[in-house]
């Protein structure tokens, strides 16, 4: 019978020691991975489904599809020259956009990647869609016209008239009225949404341009696009209510969901007003950053992020208690941005990094800004100069 000293087993069981070490490391490692998984995964996002976002891409023409699940490009697709006013339709699977060069609008099956093209006038820059997304509407700046167009056949069903470089279309929550914004006459147009027949034209401050409707239908607020002005629109009596001083001029109008109040980021002074819109009155003024132009609101968090062009960051806003958050970096440039469906991410366009900057969601308390601690969770790339994007869960 052999007898083993102490010395000649010792390295037989130091490699089991050192297999079960290997072995244990490997298991923890991969539950981390799973675990970062489920948290990059959207919660709402039940097995089967997909969630991608569209970015079109000014200079190639082309709009990027990256799939928000994996955090990384699916596909891109030519669209045509300057992809612009990229809209999700509410009820098909369908991204929508137009080319305000090429002026057409162009649909793309979100399944299948293919791409239809609508001829609606020259220079269109923007597109509304009715509540049930049976219809689309756009502006043509270029041909001084209007254009409805059926969701369902893609064909024009209607054409109207303006004024004279009619900007952007936007439908009233009821679906019954379309305000159109007439930046060389200084006035809105009210159109029949369904017949396109002019009701009213109303005087606004210089070269008007965006639009947001209270979801009464009430009201509309309209920026100027050359002075620190927004005015107040009375779509009840068809009248102008008051063009409001900013103190800057604006680059962008965020309803807060409820219609209570306006947030409008004003690059030139740093920072962004806040309007009362049942009183008609400019309230608070927060002081942001070096250049805000662009902002999304959170409804599940109360939280308003606001993109610093020049900071390349996004700060935060718990609106309801006014306070600010520090700022979370992103790419360069960063400019449009939108909430994710179920509020888990925040996407940003970086237009100078030429990048989709995926920001993990803040969440709020009643003494402001909370856990869990938002961050950038990852950049990812797609094509020159992107301006607009969208979001579709199929």
């Amino acid at each position: 019978m052999e007898l083993h000293t102490p010395n000649e087993e010792r390295p037989g069981l130091r490699r089991k020691v050192s297999g079960r070490i290997v072995f244990v490391l490997v298991v923890l490692l991969a539950f981390a991975g799973l675990e970062i998984m489920r948290e990059r995964r959207p919660t709402f996002l039940r097995s089967g489904l997909r969630l991608n976002a569209y970015i079109g891409n000014i200079q190639d023409g082309t709009v990027t599809v990256v799939d928000l699940v994996r955090l990384a490009p699916a596909a891109t697709v030519s669209v045509g020259p300057d992809p612009s006013g990229i809209r999700a339709n509410p009820k098909r699977n369908e991204i929508w956009g137009v080319s305000s060069s090429g002026g057409y609008v162009w649909v793309l099956d979100v399944r299948t990647l293919q791409v239809t093209r609508i001829p609606a006038g020259r220079s269109p820059f923007a597109i509304d869609f009715s509540a049930d997304g049976s219809r689309a509407f756009v502006a043509a700046s270029g041909s001084d016209s209007i254009v409805a167009i059926d969701a369902l056949t893609h064909s024009v069903v209607a054409r109207g008239r303006a004024g004279r470089r009619p900007w952007i279309a936007r439908v009233t929550p009821d679906g019954k009225t379309l305000l159109v914004t007439n930046r060389d006459d200084s006035t809105v147009s009210l159109l029949d949404a369904a017949t396109l027949v002019s009701r009213a034209v109303i005087p606004t401050a210089p070269d008007p341009e965006q639009v947001a409707i209270l979801p009464d239908g009430s009201k509309a607020f309209v920026t100027s696009g050359s002075r620190p002005q927004v005015s107040v629109v009375d779509l009840r009596q068809d009248v102008l209510q008051a063009n409001l001083s900013l103190g800057g001029n604006p680059s962008d109008l965020i309803m807060k969901p409820d219609g209570g109040e306006l947030y409008i980021p004003c690059p030139e002074t740093h920072g962004m007003v806040v309007v009362d819109t049942s009183t008609n009155e400019v309230g608070d003024y927060l002081l942001l950053g070096l250049r805000p132009v662009g902002a999304t609101f959170s409804i599940l968090a109360g939280i308003l992020y606001v993109s610093d062009s020049e900071a390349s960051h996004i700060v935060p806003i718990a609106i309801d208690v006014r306070q600010v958050a520090p700022p979370i970096s992103v790419g360069q440039g960063p400019g449009a941005s939108l909430i994710t469906p179920g509020g888990d991410m925040l996407l940003v366009v970086d237009q100078i990094s030429d990048d989709l900057a995926v920001v993990r969601s803040l969440a709020t308390s009643s003494a402001g800004v909370s856990s869990p601690p938002g961050g950038l969770i990852t950049l990812i790339p797609v094509g020159r100069h992107p301006r607009d994007l969208a979001v579709k869960m199929f």
